[in-house]
């Protein structure tokens, strides 16, 4: 687990809008918090990413209180947070860059939401060559409809996203096989 860092993707109180109907895993906060406090007691660096809209009505407006990080994971003072404009934490940003430049090679990924912020990032994170470990119960989905008017339910929506990252650009692990890893 040397040289890693724990990217922390979107935790921001828009996601709490009902407008985006049922969400999976009600915990994901909660596992996230968990992994937040091993981080900071053993001194590794912790990446927050959160998400910017220029649409002023947008939940993710920084005027608008959306745009907050929720306070159960709220960063301290000398971590890092990076806004994001696109899906990837890597376009736009300064990501990879600030990684390279402090060797870090490993990213613990977690986040909102699993099929879009979190997935794009971990597909990116894989093929720029980090070695990338996704926690499956510290992301979430919400139910999606499809092309074809098909409702997935949030559960669906989760599994199949973490399907199609699972051994290609990410480990999948869970918050207590991880930590069962460090310790």
């Amino acid at each position: 687990m040397k040289n890693n860092a724990l990217i922390i993707i979107d935790v921001q109180k828009a996601f709490d809008d009902k407008k985006w109907g049922e969400r999976n895993n009600l915990i994901a906060e909660d596992n996230i918090r968990k992994l937040l406090t091993l981080w900071r007691k053993k001194g590794w660096q912790v990446i927050y990413i959160q998400h910017m809209s220029d649409n002023p009505s947008s939940v993710f407006h920084p005027k608008n209180e959306g745009f907050a990080i929720k306070e159960l994971v709220e960063p301290i003072e000398e971590e890092i947070i990076i806004t994001k404009k696109v899906n990837s934490s890597f376009i736009g940003t300064n990501l990879e860059e600030f990684l390279l430049l402090n060797d870090i090679r490993t990213l613990i990924i977690t986040g909102l939401t699993t099929p879009h912020c979190v997935s794009t990032t971990t597909r990116m994170s894989g093929n720029l060559g980090f070695n990338t470990y996704l926690i499956s119960d510290a992301t979430a989905a919400f139910g999606m409809t499809d092309h074809n008017d098909n409702y997935y339910d949030a559960d669906t929506i989760h599994d199949t996203s973490l399907a199609t990252l699972n051994e290609e650009f990410a480990t999948i692990l869970t918050t207590e096989q991880l930590i069962n890893v460090i310790e």
